[in-house]
């Protein structure tokens, strides 16, 4: 992990970097990095972090951050009974999260969900956030996530969570 933070940087999407190339091999990805997270940004609907490769510029990945909420009742028995019954917990959704097919098989992905579950940790203590959300695409992210911990929520199809107290485990 370290080697990559040499290599490559994480930061706010801007004017200046270059999406065009972007391809992560999900056209609804790429297009939504090419064409909609700038005015995502600006409408504030998502704050859209890239991986800018040091060297070239390149954009090599990007993930998106929204916020949201759980329904207290999704919950397994074992989180809902920590919390207050209020109708809803509020959460971070990590909305979107690609890696471009030319920087694969080097760690990226775990290198931005790291990224993102630390923004998430910090920004949760100045507006509370009581997890990680996200909506797996199909199998095999669904199995990334829960490599990292992510719980599932019963009842509700490919939606996973990582308590905030998870990530600070975690990140210590």
């Amino acid at each position: 992990m370290n080697s990559l933070a040499g290599e490559y940087t994480v930061e706010p999407l801007s004017a200046h970097h270059d999406r065009a190339a972007f391809s992560c091999g999900v056209d609804a990805l790429d297009r939504y990095v090419r064409q909609q997270a700038g005015q995502d940004m600006r409408r504030h609907i998502a704050a859209v972090y890239v991986l800018r490769q040091r060297e070239s510029g390149a954009v090599a990945g990007f993930y998106t951050l929204a916020n949201t909420a759980i329904q207290f009742a999704e919950l397994p028995p074992t989180q809902a009974r920590r919390l207050p019954r209020y109708p809803q917990v509020p959460a971070t959704l990590l909305g979107r999260l690609a890696v471009h097919v030319r920087h694969r098989q080097r760690g990226l992905g775990e290198f931005l969900l790291f990224d993102a579950m630390h923004r998430c940790l910090e920004s949760s203590r100045t507006s509370a956030s009581f997890a990680l959300v996200v909506d797996a695409k199909d199998e095999a992210a669904k199995r990334f996530y829960l490599h990292y911990g992510f719980k599932t929520i019963p009842g509700v199809a490919n939606r996973m969570f990582l308590p905030m107290q998870d990530i600070e485990r975690d990140l210590s």
